[in-house]
């Protein structure tokens, strides 16, 4: 019996033992819940950066001397019709450029707000198209039996040299840790320099029907007539045009070091008309920042 007492007692003790081991276990105190929690960068503060990028641009010419047509032809019947030709072609533009930037976020809980203003120079964004049509164009109403006619010619061209644009734009972000996807909205200012020509030409035309009689016979003959012609120039050169409009994009934002930020992202711009010319670009392009 003593015998049986002292095993229980020994086992006991072993059994103790063992349990106390266990509680020195990591994954029974918890430690193991650390290793998958999330090690979160504070994106609150200022940034300064640079980027460099790749951007391709459509200049639209289209109808880059339409002002110009509406004012040489201006309070004739010509203005309208003239004023709506599309003359000349969108053209497709790719180049490089490079920048900085600087901002601010503020970070409430996952979500990161902030300001930036962003600035970039293009390398070589540059276009031109010239070309020139005729159309037979209905006139003045005539007397009865007479039709006016104006036989329209219109030439031109245009040039853009985009040089750099700057954008100030609202962030909102997510924070995940050591990286943080975000996008942006905000507006945009270019600096261009801008040429363009145009010159209209019209030969105005009288048809009538005129009765004649040869031999006693009475025949018919059609004549026209040209009671007017016309042409007109105009050239305007700015080295200089400044162009308003609107930018909207997505990129990513990675921590390595803390302070130092590298970025990728997507923006693109649409400008409003300058000189009657369109001009929309999307810039590809990757930065390093520091955050203080």
């Amino acid at each position: 019996m003593r015998r049986l007492l002292l095993a229980a007692a020994m086992l006991g003790t072993v059994s103790a033992a063992h349990a106390a081991d266990l509680s020195d276990l990591p994954i029974l105190r918890g430690s193991f819940t650390d290793g998958l929690s999330k090690t979160s960068h504070n994106w609150d503060g200022f940034y300064v950066g640079g980027q460099f990028g790749f951007a391709t641009t459509d200049v639209d010419f289209s109808h880059a001397p339409k002002t110009m047509t509406d004012f040489m032809l201006r309070n004739s019947i010509l203005e309208a019709p003239v004023g709506g030709w599309s003359l000349l072609p969108s053209n497709h533009v790719q180049s490089t450029g490079f920048g900085a930037y600087v901002g601010r976020n503020w970070q409430l809980y996952d979500a990161v707000f902030g300001v930036e203003a962003n600035y970039s120079y293009m390398k070589n964004i540059s276009s031109s198209a010239s070309d020139s049509m005729t159309r037979i164009l209905d006139g003045e109403t005539a007397p009865t039996g007479h039709t006016y006619t104006y036989v329209t010619s219109l030439g031109g061209g245009a040039a853009l040299k985009l040089k750099d644009y700057a954008t100030f734009r609202g962030r909102v972000g997510w924070d995940g840790g050591d990286f943080m996807p975000y996008a942006f909205a905000g507006l945009a200012i270019g600096r261009a320099e801008v040429s363009r020509f145009a010159t209209v030409s019209y030969i105005k035309h009288d048809d009538y029907d005129e009765s004649i009689v040869l031999g006693g016979v009475t025949a018919t003959i059609h004549r026209q007539v040209t009671i007017d012609t016309g042409t007109f120039n105009k050239t305007e050169l700015r080295t200089n045009s400044f162009m308003y409009g609107w930018t909207a994009g997505i990129g990513v934002e990675y921590a390595i070091c803390n302070n130092i930020l590298v970025r990728g992202e997507w923006e693109h711009v649409g400008f409003s008309d300058v000189k009657d010319i369109t001009v929309g670009l999307n810039n590809f392009r990757v930065g390093i920042g520091y955050q203080f």
